[in-house]
C-alpha cells in the first residue's frame, strides 16, 4: 500500500463512502480505484488528484498533504545517482535490496533521520 492509497482509503472509510460510488464520481473503474488504494497502481494523474480533492472537498493544508503523499507514492522508485558520493550509491543500493527485511521500527528511525535532514535544509534556506 502506498501513503496516498492508504490516506484515500482512510478518508473514504471515515466518511462511510463506497468505493464504487467514488470510482463512478472520478470516472474510473472500481478495480482501478481499489488498485490505487492498495498500491498496485502507480502515482495518480494530476486530473485524478484534482477529482479526489473535489470528491472529499479537501482544501488548503489537507490538500497540500494529500498531493505530497501522491508525489511520494510511486511504488517503482528510480534514482539517478550519477554525481552522488560512493556511500550514497551504496546506501541506495542496499536499501533497494534490503528494505523488505527492515522492521517498522527501523523504517520509522530512517524516516526520522530524513525528516531531520529536510528540516536542516529548510532552516538553511531560510537563513
Amino acid at each position: 500500500m502506498t501513503p496516498f492509497g492508504a490516506r484515500v482509503r482512510q478518508l473514504r472509510q471515515e466518511r462511510g463512502l463506497l468505493l464504487k460510488d467514488m470510482a463512478a464520481h472520478l470516472g474510473v473503474s472500481s478495480a482501478y480505484l481499489s488498485a490505487l488504494e492498495r498500491g498496485a497502481r502507480g502515482k495518480p494523474s494530476w486530473a485524478l488528484l484534482q477529482g479526489v480533492l473535489q470528491y472529499f472537498q479537501i482544501i488548503w493544508d489537507e490538500a497540500d498533504e494529500l498531493l505530497r503523499l501522491a508525489d511520494l507514492s510511486d511504488p517503482k522508485v528510480r534514482m539517478d545517482l550519477t554525481d552522488a558520493p560512493a556511500d550514497a550509491v551504496l546506501l541506495a543500493n542496499r536499501l533497494a535490496r534490503e528494505i523488505r527485511d527492515l522492521s517498522s521500527g527501523d523504517i520509522a528511525a530512517m524516516l526520522a533521520i530524513l525528516d531531520q535532514a529536510r528540516a536542516r535544509k529548510l532552516a538553511g534556506e531560510r537563513s
